[in-house]
């Protein structure tokens, strides 16, 4: 069955411009590890050097944001959704 991940537009170039695409893993950390193991070039977008998911990135189950390590392990995933959103931050207006 496996896990639909959805890309934002910075992954899909690294994904053959695919908006999602379909990996397995039993919970968020292992979809994310089979991820990045499919598609070169994704890891170093979504872990930082200590194999923590970058600050930035916010991952949804379902549309429920997951947002500690502790919590990339719920117990079922296959057939969830997987959404990647990264935080998109503003500057102060210079006027």
């Amino acid at each position: 069955m496996g896990v639909t991940v959805r890309l934002p537009i910075p992954l899909r170039s690294l994904a053959d411009g695919r908006t999602s695409v379909v990996v397995h893993g039993s919970n968020v950390l292992e979809v994310l590890r089979a991820l990045e193991e499919g598609y070169p070039g994704i890891g170093p977008m979504l872990f930082d050097e200590s194999g923590e998911v970058r600050r930035h990135i916010n991952i949804y189950v379902n549309d429920a944001v997951i947002r500690f390590l502790r919590k990339l392990r719920p117990p079922r995933v296959e057939g969830d959704e997987l959404t990647i959103i990264p935080a998109i931050s503003g500057g102060r207006s210079q006027s």
